[in-house]
């Protein structure tokens, strides 16, 4: 598998170059600067996706902005010094294409998707938003008021408030545990030099990685990104080279490290809200983003809880009634990882819920899977992963989150030769390993007692 190597800029050329099928094409450059570009040329494709990537997310922020990376994504929308925000939005409704921006807990990314023809504007357009923006005084008060009601829509959510409490325990103190968006303390309280300050240290060309899929000249996006960095004002010194990724780590084989900032004990948590459901998790550490069990651990997940005919499906929902919603998930991250069960029923079921989601969880670290779950778990993943890159947005994802991460790029083929060697053992032993960790459980739900306590399984 090609590795995606940091080295010195020096003059833009091709230091990637991988057939990945059907005449498509990988390509990666590093530009003036350290900025990297990298291209999946898609013969046939009529559009093209566009992303500005960065990696900085909020787990960069510092002690006291939490949320300023999120807040810093919505005002790049509001303006640059020769487009305001009705201009930005104006040039992509024109063209019936799609802008949008994500921010994670280790990247941020803008992102277009446009025709071909019109992928030269999606490109002008989002570097000057990275490179210009202008932050503007009033712009940041309006927008404040902004993400406080988008913070207000997310506490009426009962299933995202459970899954920010879930990873606060998972990660406790550390800053992956803290919510993306901040809270409306810290939101209220940042002010705008703070958020300014986040933007002039962390977007940086080095920290810049630019990807594009479909019906995309690689040659020609270079030319167009350089132009669009250097008309912001942006240093590019030609021997710079691009920042370093985050240091990689693998799962936790066993407690976390005392110092680390996340929780070495088991922990329970109710959070009230008036409401006609639960919303439970279940789960603890996971294998981190370059972790070799990762492969294993979409397997694992798709014989869980991934799919109407896994486990946690047949034996809480169909054989037994007790909730509409009940699956399994994995987060992974540069140095750390979340797993996960997830169910929403009836209050007065939860305690017979999460011995189910407990009893489903030991069975698979404890007994090999059966060869057709095997077969069918891979069978899922790999058709999942086909179908999900017919897309030129999941190609430009795929491209960004390689650079980003680990610095692997695996085609399609060598992707889908990691899930074919998946077996049974390997699942029980990742399954066990998960399963030995701390545990965390959250409830949300319409309790004034503390039934996360009682309801927390015990070994």
């Amino acid at each position: 598998m090609p590795q995606l190597p940091l080295g010195p800029a020096g003059a833009p050329g091709v230091d990637l170059q991988v057939d990945t099928g059907a005449g498509a094409q990988v390509r990666r450059s590093v530009l003036p600067g350290g900025i990297r570009v990298l291209t999946e040329a898609m013969p046939g494709q009529r559009s093209a996706t566009f992303g500005a990537w960065v990696a900085v997310g909020s787990r960069d922020e510092t002690d006291g902005h939490h949320g300023s990376t999120h807040f810093l994504e919505h005002l790049l929308f509001k303006g640059t010094p020769t487009r305001d925000a009705m201009a930005i939005a104006s040039a992509f409704d024109a063209v019936g294409g799609e802008a949008n921006a994500a921010t994670g807990k280790e990247h941020t990314c803008y992102y277009a998707r446009v025709l071909d023809a019109d992928l030269p504007m999606a490109t002008e357009v989002i570097v000057d938003m990275v490179t210009s923006a202008l932050l503007d005084e009033g712009e940041f008060a309006s927008e404040r008021e902004v993400i406080l009601e988008e913070l207000a829509m997310t506490e009426d959510d009962p299933g995202d408030v459970a899954y920010e409490a879930f990873a606060g325990q998972v990660f406790g103190e550390h800053p992956l545990g803290r919510p993306i968006g901040g809270t409306p303390a810290t939101i209220g309280a940042v002010p705008r030099d703070a958020v300014y300050e986040h933007y002039q240290r962390m977007y940086t060309p080095a920290e810049l990685v630019v990807t594009a899929a479909g019906g995309v000249d690689h040659e020609a996006l270079c030319e167009q990104v350089l132009a669009g960095v250097r008309r912001g004002g942006w240093s590019l010194p030609a021997d710079a080279v691009p920042a370093s990724r985050r240091t990689p780590g693998t799962a936790f084989t066993s407690r976390p490290a005392a110092g680390s900032g996340m929780p070495t004990e088991p922990s329970a948590r109710t959070v009230h809200r008036s409401t006609e459901q639960a919303n439970v998790l279940l789960g603890g550490f996971g294998p981190a983003g370059n972790d070799e069990r990762r492969f294993t651990l979409t397997v694992l997940n798709a014989v869980l809880g991934g799919s109407m005919s896994s486990r946690l499906f047949q034996e809480v929902r169909e054989k037994r009634g007790l909730a509409y919603a009940v699956y399994s998930f994995g987060s992974t991250f540069a140095d750390a990882g979340m797993f996960g069960l997830y169910a929403g029923c009836a209050p007065g079921k939860v305690p017979q819920v999460v011995e189910l989601l407990d009893e489903q969880w030991r069975l698979l670290a404890t007994e090999p899977i059966s060869t057709d779950e095997l077969d069918r778990g891979i069978g899922q993943m790999c058709g999942a992963l086909v179908l999900g890159l017919e897309d030129t947005s999941s190609r430009m994802s795929r491209l960004g989150r390689s650079e980003i991460t680990t610095g692997e790029f695996l085609t399609v083929e060598e992707t889908l030769a990691r899930l074919r060697a998946v077996t049974a053992e390997d699942v029980r032993a990742l399954a066990a390993d998960l399963y030995g960790q701390p545990r965390h459980l959250t409830v949300v739900g319409p309790f004034e007692e503390d039934i996360a306590a009682t309801a927390l399984p015990q070994r």
